[in-house]
């Protein structure tokens, strides 16, 4: 089970942005549990070994720091696509009563064209209306990279989806610079529907 971005820097006739994260969308079902999770066990899928690692690693950390025990799922699953068997002997090896499945699902590039206006050479005129008529409308290009991620988390026992949401990076420029913050995004959307605590800092 691996996870992998196609990060890479935005390309585009202007400056880029710098990145941020935010919660498109989010799904919560009020009856899947009473009480907040106590440990989790974090899967994401597609990619590579690194980017897999650097991800579960940064969503267990954000958990932890919200009270949550938190488990990475490759200390407890093969390489490449597990089973459902294998899936429920990695939850109960790790002693979880939650699973957390991130799913990868790919980035899009958005073109926007702006008009700048800019001063011309000609039409410096006396008075206010030579100045504003010495401006015309220059189109800019901008480009915009949009990095999608999918997260399902599932009690354990009844294996009912409790909680799912939909997350976008603006403008992601690598994997490592923004597992953080998108592990802190999807972390407090799951939070702000009491299944986990949220965080104490």
């Amino acid at each position: 089970m691996r996870f992998g971005w196609g990060f890479a820097a935005v390309a585009a006739f202007g400056l880029a942005a710098c990145a941020s994260t935010t919660l498109r969308d989010s799904w919560a079902d009020p009856a899947a549990r009473a009480e907040p999770f106590r440990k989790v066990l974090v899967v994401s899928v597609g990619g590579g070994i690194a980017q897999r690692r650097i991800f579960e690693d940064a969503l267990v950390a954000r958990l932890g720091a919200s009270g949550v025990a938190g488990a990475q799922g490759y200390l407890f699953l093969p390489e490449g696509k597990a089973t459902e068997g294998e899936m429920d002997a990695a939850v109960a090896k790790a002693g979880a009563d939650g699973l957390m499945l991130v799913h990868f699902r790919g980035v899009r590039t958005e073109t926007e064209v702006r008009a700048t206006m800019v001063p011309g050479m000609t039409g410096w005129g006396p008075g206010w209306y030579g100045w504003y008529g010495g401006f015309h409308a220059m189109p800019e290009i901008v480009q915009t990279r949009i990095a999608t991620v999918e997260t399902s988390l599932f009690d354990v026992r009844t294996k009912r989806l409790a909680w799912t949401g939909v997350t976008e990076t603006f403008d992601p420029s690598s994997f490592r610079k923004e597992a953080g913050a998108l592990a802190d995004v999807i972390v407090a959307g799951i939070a702000a529907h009491g299944l986990v605590p949220k965080g104490r800092s």
